[in-house]
């Protein structure tokens, strides 16, 4: 890997902040909680530095956006259409690519429910325009955009939504996002939709006919498909449908945690048998355990031995789900448009401020990748889990 190329970069600092655009208060990219003590000597240290630098690590689901440190004004934020990639952030994450997950529910420019076709778009074009005002980060079309990110001290977005409820019941949709760069997209979020079931419903229907006509049109296209959300017949039927593997970007083991939002031990099977990847999933109150239920890096690695255990190794890896500013907080916030309760049924747990270890994109890789040194994982269990699992799905798709 080449060094960073970042220098300096901010988001839309081609215009003039307060004439052009509304300024906010953003939160910090960097050290805005404390580090995360692992406890690791010298030489896990050093080797923990190394497989990081030296290897290509893909979030397989993240939203690398800052938000404003005041979150009574993220959703006005949120409206401006102009939310700001970490650019800095990113810079010392160790990240090679990044499953850039964009607003998705939460984008509103237009309407408070989000999921609208129009507002997924004005997000998408005003993050390209962005982006296209620097070198630092690029856009994945393919792996070989990942490969040459790593070579050249970049860092690549797969641009990426969590549903398909934007494209309605318009097919050739999907054609328009994968032309604006859109190479991975999911099923349905906590809302069924006109392909199949979200796992906030008391009842799973399962793929729709035109959900099996969606899912074929992203095989042809080369669109990634996620079931994270879905509900567990819906999966298990994409799972069928598709002729290539499918993903589950974020989330974890029902076997651990039982609430709708993991995935039961059959889901994880059926998606490892496809060939498929499990991304562990590390947002506010997801991947709690009986071990350690108050959330953090503990608790998501509970999670990462029993997926290794049930669906082998290559077919685990990480999708953190984290973002720079108060993730807690915006849950709160957008509850309703996110189903965040109806997700989250199950165990009492004790709410936290932020997940220990894996609060944003930035410390996230290092923390996972020195737990794994830590525990007597070999390299070549560590390359595959940070990314190397990842791309070979992605060989297969793109």
């Amino acid at each position: 890997m080449s060094e960073s190329r970042y220098a300096g970069y901010r988001s839309y600092s081609y215009l003039e902040a307060g004439t052009d655009y509304p300024v906010f208060d953003l939160d910090a990219e960097l050290d805005r909680v404390p580090a995360y003590d692992l406890g690791l000597d010298t030489a896990q240290a050093e080797r923990t530095r190394r497989l990081v630098e030296e290897n290509v690590v893909i979030s397989l689901h993240d939203h690398p956006q800052v938000f404003p440190r005041d979150v009574g004004r993220i959703r006005e934020y949120i409206r401006t259409g102009r939310e700001h990639t970490g650019y800095a952030g990113l810079s010392r994450s160790g990240m090679t690519a990044v499953f850039d997950n964009l607003m998705d529910g939460t984008a509103c420019v237009t309407s408070k429910s989000g999921w609208k076709w129009d507002d997924i778009l004005y997000d998408l074009g005003m993050r390209l325009s962005d982006i296209a005002h620097q070198d630092y980060v690029r856009i994945a079309y393919g792996t070989e955009d990942i490969l040459d990110a790593h070579e050249n001290g970049q860092v690549a977005l797969v641009m990426s939504l969590e549903a398909a409820t934007p494209i309605e019941n318009e097919v050739d949709r999907i054609d328009i996002l994968y032309g604006f760069g859109i190479r991975q997209m999911g099923i349905a979020y906590s809302e069924a939709n006109g392909l199949g079931s979200g796992l906030k419903e008391d009842g799973d229907g399962g793929l729709t006919a035109f959900g099996r006509r969606a899912v074929e049109r992203m095989n042809k296209l080369g669109i990634a498909i996620d079931v994270s959300h879905s509900g567990d017949r819906t999966c298990l039927d994409t799972f069928e449908a598709s002729d290539k593997p499918v993903f589950i970007t974020h989330a974890g083991a029902r076997g651990v945690w039982p609430t709708p939002r993991m995935k039961p031990d059959d889901v994880l099977r059926a998606c490892a048998e496809s060939g498929g990847v499990l991304g562990l999933e590390a947002a506010p109150h997801t991947t709690l355990s009986p071990d350690h239920p108050r959330h953090s890096l503990e608790s998501v690695m509970d999670h990462f031995t029993y997926c290794v255990e049930l669906m082998g190794i290559e077919h685990v890896a990480f999708g953190p789900d984290t973002l720079y500013g108060d993730h807690v907080g915006l849950h709160h916030l957008f509850a309703s448009n996110l189903g965040v309760h109806d997700a989250h049924k199950g165990p009492a747990y004790e709410e936290v401020p932020y997940v220990a270890g894996l609060e944003n994109p930035t410390e996230c890789f290092p923390n996972i990748v020195g737990w794994l040194v830590k525990h007597g994982y070999s390299d070549d269990e560590i390359t595959a889990v940070i990314g190397g699992n990842i791309m070979r799905v992605l060989k297969q798709v793109w």
